[in-house]
């Protein structure tokens, strides 16, 4: 069973995944957006860790709807209410439990992720995050191991696509050959989350 703390741990080691890999996101954020994917993220979950400190909700719904307001609030561009819808969403759909099956976790996270898809109007195909998050939700029936190897292997894929939702869509075929920032946070993001799991 995961409980609060393991959603807390969720959050900070993909804070210092992000940190990490700022730059990286930003370069790739460079070409096909606003070059500044990295720096945005490092700045919002930054502020999730510290919320987390000051208020330590004591459900995995709390921790998760908690670090989505967060987001939201300090994130600048599309990427903060995209996150913070996910995460929010999350949260709200885990409720009060104080501890969540894993089955239960991904099932949740799978209506994050569709809240993402109504949000963004995005569809799997169109070079952005739920190329990475639509994989990685299926994956997470299995284990925490195989939604990462998915999420890794989405955010690859991303490559070749050509942009039809965001920012990057904007530049039609000079999209192409560009892997998509989004899809790799959130990439990073279930990596955290393997990590953490032990896997």
């Amino acid at each position: 069973m995961l409980d609060a703390d393991f959603f807390r741990r969720w959050m900070t080691a993909t804070a210092a995944s992000v940190d990490r890999e700022a730059e990286r996101l930003t370069a790739l954020d460079s070409p096909i957006g606003d070059a500044d994917h990295g720096s945005n993220l490092q700045r919002g979950f930054t502020a999730v860790t510290a919320t987390l400190e000051k208020e330590a909700p004591d459900t995995p719904g709390g921790v998760l709807t908690l670090a989505g307001r967060q987001l939201i609030s300090t994130v600048g561009g599309a990427s903060g209410p995209l996150y913070g819808t996910l995460l929010r969403r999350t949260g709200k759909a885990l409720g009060d439990a104080a501890e969540v099956s894993e089955a239960e976790f991904a099932a949740a996270l799978r209506t994050g992720v569709d809240a993402v898809m109504t949000l963004g109007g995005a569809a799997p195909g169109d070079k952005t995050m739920i190329d990475t998050l639509v994989p990685a939700a299926d994956a997470l029936d299995d284990s925490f191991a195989a939604a990462r190897a998915a999420a890794e292997q989405g955010a690859l894929a991303t490559t070749p696509l050509q942009a039809r939702k965001g920012r990057a869509s904007y530049l039609g075929e000079r999209s192409i050959g560009h892997q998509d920032p989004g899809a790799t946070s959130s990439a990073l993001l279930i990596a955290a989350l393997a990590e953490v799991g032990g896997e």
